[in-house]
C-alpha cells in the first residue's frame, strides 16, 4: 500500500528556517504511531523539537484533512483555559513536502491508550485524571468563539441535522458493501433528530481519551491534540462521543473502552456520574435526547471507520493497518442499535 510522498529533509529545513522565527536545521523525521487520518511526525532540529501534521497524499474526501482548520484553533484557543499546543507556522504549499503542514510545539507528556489507565498507579490518580478531562470538556465548551476569533468557524442551524446529512453522505461515498446494522441506525437516527435547541460552542469532534496529552508529573492535560474534526456545534456532541468510547470494549480500534469493567474499583466514576459533573459545571440540569446523541456518536465514528478503510483500498490511508478498521463498521452500528433498544425496552415497561 503506498504511503504519503516522502520528505525532502533539506528542502523542508529550508523552508522551515526561512518561515519560523528561530527555527534551525540540520533535522530529523520521526512518524508516530497511530493517527489514521493527518500523518504527524517528531522533527528534532538543532533548534529544538516540534512537531509537523500534514495532510496525506491522494485524492481527499470534501472537507477532509483540514490541517489548516486545526492550525486556525488551534491559534485561536493559544490564551484560553483550554490546554494546546503553540502553532509556529501553517504551509499551504503542498510543493514543499507534497502536502499542507503546519508546525507546533512538541508538548513531552503521556499519551494514555486504556479508559482503564491501568498504568496509574493509585485509584486517586485515576479519579483526578477523569476529572481532569471534565474540566478540559467544561473549558472547551465555555470558549467565547466570538472573543476568540472562531464566529464563523461552523454553520448555523441543527448541528446534529447538519452532521447527520455529511456523516450520512460520506459513509455512502465511502461505502464497499452493504451492512444492514448501518442502514437500520441511519434511518432510526434520521426519524429522531432532536429540535434545535440553540446550543451552540466550539467543538472538538474527537475528545477522547488518547487526544490527551497528561504532564508526566500530575493528573493535569498539558495539550488537548487532534483539532481536526472541530467546528461550531452541539456540546452535548462531545460528551456523548466520549462516553461512547468508554462503552466499547477492549481491542476495538485503538483505544480500550470500559465495557464490562467495574469502575469503581478503578476510581472511574461511571458514566452518569461523569455526565453529572459536567452539567454541574457547565450549569445544567438534566440532557433530553441522551441516547440519540450515544446512537449519532456510534454512527459518526463508524462512518470514519468506513472512510479510512476506503482510503485503504486506495492506498493513500496514513497508516498500515487502516484497512483493518473497516471490520469495526457493522459492531459499532450494532452497539448503537442495542443502547436504542434498551432505551425502547426502558420507556416501554
Amino acid at each position: 500500500m503506498a504511503q504519503e510522498s516522502p520528505v525532502n529533509n533539506e528542502q523542508l529545513t529550508a523552508y522551515l528556517e526561512a518561515h519560523v522565527d528561530g527555527f534551525r536545521g540540520p533535522i530529523t523525521l520521526e512518524k508516530f504511531a497511530g493517527g489514521q487520518s493527518n500523518p504527524t511526525f517528531k522533527v528534532t532540529s538543532a533548534s529544538g523539537v516540534y512537531v509537523l501534521r500534514r495532510q496525506p497524499s491522494g485524492k481527499l474526501l470534501k472537507s477532509a484533512h483540514a490541517v489548516d482548520r486545526e492550525y486556525r484553533v488551534l491559534n485561536a484557543l493559544k490564551d484560553s483555559n483550554v490546554p494546546v499546543a503553540k502553532v509556529f507556522h501553517l504551509c499551504e504549499d503542498s510543493s514543499i513536502i507534497g502536502s499542507m503542514f503546519y508546525l507546533m510545539q512538541f508538548c513531552d507528556g503521556t499519551v494514555y491508550w486504556s479508559a482503564s489507565l491501568a498504568e496509574i498507579d493509585t485509584n486517586e490518580q485515576r479519579s483526578a485524571m477523569y476529572d481532569a478531562m471534565n474540566k478540559v470538556l467544561v473549558a472547551l465548551h465555555s470558549v467565547d468563539v466570538d472573543a476568540v476569533g472562531l464566529s464563523d468557524y461552523g454553520k448555523a442551524g441543527n448541528y446534529f441535522e447538519r452532521q447527520l446529512t455529511r456523516w450520512t453522505s460520506q459513509y455512502r461515498v465511502t461505502e464497499l458493501k452493504k451492512i444492514a446494522a448501518m442502514d437500520e441506525l441511519s434511518q432510526w437516527l434520521e426519524q429522531h433528530v432532536p429540535e434545535d435547541d440553540g446550543r451552540v460552542c466550539l467543538v472538538h469532534g474527537d475528545f477522547r481519551l488518547d487526544n490527551m496529552m497528561f504532564a508526566k508529573d500530575s493528573p493535569d492535560i498539558i495539550a488537548l491534540l487532534d483539532w481536526e474534526l472541530s467546528t461550531l456545534g452541539h456540546p452535548f456532541a462531545d460528551l456523548a462521543y466520549q462516553c461512547m468510547q468508554l462503552r466499547m470494549p477492549a481491542g476495538m480500534g485503538s483505544i480500550d473502552g470500559l465495557q464490562d469493567i467495574d469502575r469503581a474499583s478503578l476510581g472511574i466514576p461511571t458514566e452518569a456520574e461523569y455526565v453529572a459533573l459536567y452539567c454541574q459545571r457547565m450549569g445544567i440540569v438534566h440532557i433530553e435526547n441522551w441516547v440519540f446523541y450515544l446512537a449519532f456518536s456510534f454512527f459518526r465514528l463508524a462512518a470514519i471507520a468506513q472512510g479510512v478503510a476506503k482510503r485503504a483500498t486506495e492506498g493513500n490511508a496514513s497508516n498500515e493497518h487502516a484497512n483493518k478498521v473497516g471490520s469495526f463498521v457493522e459492531p459499532l452500528a450494532k452497539m448503537a442499535l442495542e443502547v436504542i433498544a434498551k432505551e425502547i425496552k426502558r420507556v416501554t415497561q
